[in-house]
This record gives structure tokens, sequence and C-alpha cells, in this order.
């Protein structure tokens, strides 16, 4: 009797260990499974702190992008990491491919550079900078294939160290607009202040949905009464909502969710 409990009990925890698999990873080819994964990405995004604001917007570290990907089975593998320096600038070129490791496909791949060109980067040892365009790689790698995910998590689909590296590209802060104005000061007023007012009033009236009311739109989105074409919708444009149309669809969601299974009861 105790060798056939033994056995029974093993076969319960394998079981339970298999469905444990099941439920931790996902496969990028079913829409509910990775809705499912989103949820999953914001909570852990945010609890981890993976992610950098640049004015105003929330951009996800490549760490992030990386979580996402194994949750997929899907790893990176460097293929190559070349020295394309000069005489005067050291720079680093990579490439990286995407692994499924289901299938033992190449499903992706992602190339960047990095020169101690970039601002701030002038004193960094050549290791750093071999490493940096690494690293931008794996970003740009995954965020060729799992861009949308990052975006139905609430963030922009764009890794935080790609954006540092355009950030970089400062040539010379061309005084263009001091030059405009010192010619005849009448024709200048005008499209100075008119270029100006559009730039400052977004940026101080407008606040943008908070990362607790993208969560509840993405949880809502995630119900079996809403289609695929409301749910693709609604994600495309969650970046550009701002608190108020935010509630206002949380609203929205949660009335025609009611409805709707209201109407299925009724049905049924």
């Amino acid at each position: 009797m105790n060798i056939k409990t033994n056995e029974m009990n093993q076969e319960t925890n394998e079981n339970k260990l298999v469905k444990k698999s099941r439920i931790e990873s996902y496969d990028i080819a079913k829409s509910d499974e990775t809705m499912h994964l989103a949820i999953d990405l914001a909570k852990f995004i945010k609890e981890n702190k993976l992610y950098q604001n640049i004015q105003g917007k929330e951009y996800v570290n490549v760490e992030g992008w990386q979580y996402a990907g194994s949750r997929l089975g899907i790893l990176p593998v460097v293929e190559h990491v070349i020295n394309v320096s000069t005489d005067t600038e050291l720079k680093y070129q990579a490439k990286v491919n995407l692994l499924n490791l289901r299938t033992e496909q190449v499903v992706g791949a992602g190339f960047a550079i990095c020169s101690n060109k970039e601002q701030g980067k002038k004193y960094y040892q050549e290791f750093a900078i071999a490493s940096m365009a690494q690293t931008r790689a794996i970003g740009k790698a995954y965020r060729n294939i799992l861009a949308w995910i990052i975006r139905a998590a609430g963030y922009e689909p764009t890794p935080a160290e790609e954006m540092d590296y355009s950030g970089n590209n400062q040539e010379a802060p061309k005084v263009e607009q001091p030059q405009v104005a010192v010619e005849p000061k009448a024709m200048k007023a005008v499209p100075v202040e008119a270029e100006k007012q559009p730039e400052t009033t977004p940026a101080t009236s407008v606040k943008y949905a908070s990362a607790k009311q993208k969560e509840e739109i993405i949880r809502l989105l995630n119900n079996p009464v809403i289609t695929r074409q409301e749910k693709t919708k609604m994600l495309l444009n969650i970046n550009k909502l701002d608190e108020e149309r935010a509630t206002q669809a949380i609203v929205k969601l949660k009335k025609v969710i009611e409805d709707r299974e209201d109407e299925q009861t009724a049905a049924a």
C-alpha cells in the first residue's frame, strides 16, 4: 500500500509540475496567452523598476525585454561583436540572433553599435564599449518581434538603451534659433512664439494615463467577450490616453463586458 501511495504522490507531483510549467510559459502565436504575458510583464517591470522615464514616457531596459523573451522560450545568441574602430574613434558593432528553444530555429535578429564619440562615453574602456554594443543588439532583436507585447504592457515599444543611443546623437547644438532671432525683429517674434507655445502647453497640461490605469485596461481587454479587433485597437492607442480618457475607457469597457455577459446569460 505504501509503495502504491508513494507512486500516486509522485505522479501527482509530476502532474503539478507539468501544469505549472504550462502556466509559466507562453506561446507567441496565441493572442490570449500573450495578453496574459503582457499583464505579467507590466507587474514584473514595475516591481523591479526595469524602465526609465525619458521625457515623460516609460522605456523598458534590456533586462525587461529579456524577461519577456524568456517567458516565450526565446533567448538571445550573440553571433558576433566586431571591432570597427578608427584611429580617432573606439567603436564596436554587434549582431544578436533570437533562438526559439521549442523549434530550435532563429526567429529574429538585431544589429547595434556603440562608440566612445557618444556623449558621456568619452572615457569608457574598450570592453565597456563592446559590451554596450552587445546589450543594444539584444534589445533591438527583441524589439523587432516583441514590441507589441511591451506596448500591451503599457510601455513604449523601444528599448531604453536604444533611446540612450539616439539621445547621444546631439550633433553640436546648432544655434539656429538664436541666429534667426538676430534677423529683422518684426519677422521673428511671431514664428518663435508660434513654435514655443505648442511645445510647452502639452508638456505642462497633459497628464498621461498612469501605470495602474493601463494595467486595469489590459485586464479588462483580456475578458473573453472583448473581440481581438477591439483589443488590438485599444492597445495601439493605450499610450496616447490621458488620465481622463483612460478613466472613461475603463468605465466603458466594464459596461460593455457587463452588457455582453448579460446577453450571453439570457441566450443560455
